[in-house]
């Protein structure tokens, strides 16, 4: 089934008296409201709660649809705004629908409203939220996504109108993270960013939620029901601190962990790359391209949740580490952002970041504002930073060239085809710090250890073999000095 792309317009309903006069004024003439704001928008547009096509994901085989419907939620899409353009609406919309696909649901249809403020009640306003509603109904479907983060009453209220279970965007991404996450560190961060976003939304559900313990005026019950008066849902809210607390002292563990070796990489100055980037633009693809690492790389938003560190080298025969990342997306809950903030702290410790922009997408300048806004959240702002252009055989040209002109750092390049990746390398050794420490040494023959050491982690500048050993010219590390001291000339 095809999502149709009619649109549900209050117009008519509002205009069903026959009257057709300006807004602004009554019947006779007199002015209504002073701060008329009817020319901001076009009234018709303004007014319609509309369908935007290709959303659905429902396949066409009926037995392959009975077979899904069985094990997928059947989902409407909805969204409402108020600035910005049509388009932009529009491609967060279809964002959405990727996110929900992603999370295994059957996207039937998306609606989209133009407002100036989101209703404080039902998000949609109560109109709206009837003519949604009525889609809900006419398409079978058995959730609504809003695509914004709501409030608990706002959710409330809508559930209330639409009949059927009412997610926000920030619970989807929420459920995405914790089918994925595969360490024990991701599943701890995922669960903690779950418990938080929840915390605040309790509700109780008829009386056994609600009831409070503690003589008859309270449970009507008599002896034996006596107790400490607190509801199910204080009790619900005190074990879920509980957990918080415990799973924040377990982070706290996995962190020292972390920062323990991200310590060891630094004292042996073993510089560091991070590649950060919205989710889908590559970055895994990427990873594998320049290290051959195996990582999983799926057409699929969020596919690869835990931090990746691989080994590489620079064309010049330098080491240094790649690190991949978690993949962020407009909007990122900021329950996630604090959860991951251990792994995102990779990217703030690193020596130059690979910024990955999916150069196909509709709005590719939209994913490098998201990924900076979270990335100065975490710190990284100041970390030298090359935007990597990502499926350049894929992307319009024009838009491709757009980008490169606008970021004075930037490359294109495919992980599928391996075009750009050359230059890529030479830029990595380019902008990756040498060693500045220069030394004359005379090495023996049989320390040959040593000599390989400064090809790894630092710059020969000339060797030759002499009858004592071997003469070294080299900039080295800070580290290699200390260990080289020994044999200075």
């Amino acid at each position: 089934m095809t999502a149709r792309s009619h649109v549900l317009d209050g117009r008519a309903a509002a205009l069903a008296d026959g009257t057709d006069h300006d807004p602004r004024y009554d019947a006779d003439g007199f002015l209504i409201e002073e701060s008329y704001d009817g020319e901001q928008f076009d009234r018709e547009d303004r007014a319609a709660l509309r369908r935007v096509a290709g959303l659905s994901t429902e396949l066409e085989d009926v037995t392959e649809v009975e077979y899904r419907q069985l094990r997928l939620e059947r989902v409407v899409l909805a969204g409402v705004w108020g600035e910005g353009t049509a388009q932009e609406a529009e491609n967060s919309l279809r964002e959405l629908s990727a996110l929900a696909e992603t999370a295994g649901s059957t996207v039937l249809a998306g609606v989209l409203q133009r407002r100036l403020k989101p209703d404080p009640g039902t998000w949609m306003g109560s109109g709206k939220a009837a003519q949604l509603r009525d889609i809900v109904i006419e398409e079978g479907a058995d959730t609504v996504i809003a695509d914004t983060e709501l409030t608990p009453s706002q959710r409330r209220g809508l559930e209330d109108v639409v009949k059927v279970k009412v997610i926000d965007r920030t619970a989807l991404i929420l459920d995405i993270f914790a089918q994925h996450a595969k360490s024990k560190e991701g599943k701890a961060q995922v669960e903690l960013a779950q418990l938080q976003y929840l915390l605040p939304r309790l509700r109780g559900w008829g009386e056994s939620m609600s009831r409070q313990a503690g003589g008859q005026a309270a449970g009507g019950q008599g002896m034996g029901s006596r107790g400490p008066g607190e509801t199910k849902i204080e009790l619900d809210r005190r074990r879920i601190n509980s957990r918080i607390a415990k799973l924040r002292r377990e982070l706290t563990g996995m962190k020292t962990m972390r920062d323990t070796k991200r310590g060891s990489r630094r004292a042996g100055h073993v510089p560091s790359v991070a590649i950060a980037g919205y989710t889908n633009a590559g970055k895994s693809s990427i990873l594998n391209r320049l290290t051959g690492a195996g990582v999983l790389v799926q057409n699929q938003l969020f596919a690869t949740l835990d931090p990746t560190v691989r080994r590489a080298e620079t064309i010049d025969g330098r080491g240094y580490t790649l690190v991949d990342t978690v993949g962020f997306v407009r909007e990122l809950p900021h329950q996630l952002v604090e959860a991951f903030r251990s792994t995102l702290e990779e990217v703030a410790d690193a020596d130059l970041v690979l910024h990955v922009v999916d150069g196909s997408h509709p709005d590719p300048e939209s994913q490098i504002t998201a990924v900076r806004t979270v990335l100065a959240d975490v710190g990284a702002h100041d970390v030298l930073e090359v935007v990597v252009v990502n499926k350049a055989d894929l992307a319009d040209p024009e838009v491709v060239d757009r980008i490169l002109r606008a970021e004075k750092h930037s490359i294109a390049v495919s992980a599928r085809t391996g075009e750009g990746f050359d230059a890529l390398a030479e830029l990595v050794a380019e902008e990756l710090p040498r060693p500045e420490i220069r030394m004359e040494l005379l090495l023996p023959y049989q320390r040959g250890d040593l000599l390989s050491r400064i090809h790894d982690h630092g710059e020969v500048l000339s060797s030759e073999h002499t009858a004592d050993g071997t003469h070294v010219h080299a900039k080295v590390t800070p580290t290699l000095q200390a260990e080289l001291a020994d044999f200075a000339v």
